[in-house]
C-alpha cells in the first residue's frame, strides 16, 4: 500500500491526528491478509469478496469496531476503488436498524411478542455483508407482519435509522429564506441537480455512484427525484437510484430494481432471487423522507410509501402530508 500516500490524504481530509497510526495499521493488516490468503495481489484493487472475508475475520476476532471500517472506507476512497468503497459503505449505511427494530419492537408489542417474532434470528454484528442481513430481515418483517400489521407499519414509520435533527438543520435554515414551500423545492432541486454537474466535471462520486449526463438527464426529468414535487398539501418524493448509472442502463427488471434499492437490509433480497423482504419494510424510507419537513416544521408528520421496487414499482415515492397551514 502507499503508506504515505494515504497518511497524506487522511491529513488533507483533517482526521485527528490519534487516527492516523491506527488507521493505516487497519488497512497494512487488510493488505497483509490479503497476501496469506492469496486473494488480490494489490490492497488497492481489493474485491468486495475479499472485504467480506477480512469483515468475517475482524468479526471473529472481535476486531469489528466503527472506526476499523471507517479506515478501510478512507483507504478505499484514497484508492478510487469504488466496489471496495461501496462494499464498506454497506457495512455502515443504516447498521444499526435491525438492532432499533428490536428494540422497538419490544417496547411496542412486549419482550414475549419480540422474542417471538425474533426467534432463531440473531442480531447481526457490525460487519455483517447484506446477503445475511437480508437473510435475516425477511423473516422478521414477515413474522411482524403478520403478527399486528398496524404495529408493524408504525415501527417502521417510526424510522429504524438513528436521524439526528441537527443533520437537517440547513433545510430548516433554507426554508424561511425562501418563502414558501414551492420556493424551497425548487432552491433544493437547483443546489441538487448543481451538486451532481460539479461530481460529474470533477469525477469524483456522489455518496457511493458515478454521475454521468444519463444520470442528470435522468434527475433533470423527474423533479420527484431527492427533492419533491408538491400537489395541495402533500409532498412526493422519490429518491435516486442506489446506482442511477447502472440503473439506467440496465434492462433486467429484477436487476432494474437491485440497482434502484438503497437499503443494505433489503437489496440483494432482490438480487438473490429468493423471498424478498417484504414491502412494509419501505415504511422506514418514508420516515426518513418525511424527517427533514419535521425539523422544519418541528412537530410530526404523516408519510406513507406510494410506490416501491419491493411491489414490483419502477421507483420508490413516498407521500408527505405537511401541517395545516404549511402551504
Amino acid at each position: 500500500m502507499d503508506r504515505e500516500g494515504f497518511r497524506t490524504y487522511l491529513q488533507e481530509k483533517k482526521l485527528p491526528e490519534e487516527h492516523l497510526d491506527p488507521f493505516v495499521a487497519l488497512v497494512e493488516r487488510f493488505e497483509r491478509f490479503l497476501e496469506a490468503s492469496g486473494c488480490s495481489d494489490d490492497i488497492g484493487s481489493a474485491s468486495p469478496d475479499d472485504v467480506d472475508a477480512f469483515s468475517a475475520t475482524l468479526i471473529a476476532e472481535g476486531d469489528n469496531a466503527w472506526d476499523n471500517y471507517i479506515a478501510l472506507l478512507r483507504y478505499a476512497a484514497f484508492s478510487k476503488n469504488r466496489p471496495f468503497f461501496i462494499a464498506v459503505m454497506e457495512y455502515l449505511d443504516g447498521a444499526e436498524a435491525l438492532g432499533n427494530l428490536h428494540k422497538k419492537v419490544g417496547e411496542t408489542l412486549g419482550e414475549a411478542k419480540r422474542n417471538e417474532i425474533f426467534q432463531g434470528i440473531d442480531l447481526p454484528p457490525l460487519g455483517t455483508p447484506n446477503t445475511e442481513k437480508a437473510r435475516r430481515t425477511q423473516p422478521v418483517i414477515d413474522r411482524l407482519e403478520a403478527a399486528d400489521p398496524e404495529a408493524c407499519k408504525a415501527i417502521l414509520g417510526s424510522s429504524l435509522r438513528d436521524l439526528e435533527d441537527a443533520w437537517f438543520e440547513d433545510a430548516k435554515t433554507t426554508f424561511p429564506e425562501t418563502g414558501s414551500v414551492d420556493d424551497f423545492l425548487k432552491k433544493r432541486r437547483e443546489d441538487f441537480l448543481a451538486e451532481l454537474e460539479k461530481h460529474k466535471r470533477e469525477g469524483t462520486w456522489w455518496f457511493v455512484q458515478v454521475i454521468t449526463d444519463e444520470v442528470i438527464d435522468f434527475v433533470r426529468q423527474n423533479p420527484e427525484v431527492t427533492t419533491g414535487v408538491r400537489e395541495g398539501n402533500v409532498v412526493y418524493e422519490a429518491k435516486i437510484p442506489y446506482m442511477a448509472a447502472e440503473y439506467l442502463a440496465e434492462t433486467d427488471q429484477r436487476m432494474k430494481r437491485y440497482y434502484y434499492c438503497h437499503c443494505p437490509w433489503v437489496r440483494e433480497s432482490i438480487r438473490s432471487g429468493g423471498p424478498e423482504v417484504s414491502s412494509a419494510f419501505c415504511n422506514c424510507s418514508s420516515a426518513f423522507h418525511k424527517k427533514k419537513w419535521e425539523v422544519i416544521f418541528e412537530q410530526p408528520l404523516r408519510a406513507e410509501v406510494v410506490e416501491t421496487v419491493l411491489r414490483g414499482d419502477p421507483w420508490c415515492k413516498f407521500a408527505i402530508h405537511l401541517p395545516e397551514g404549511a402551504v
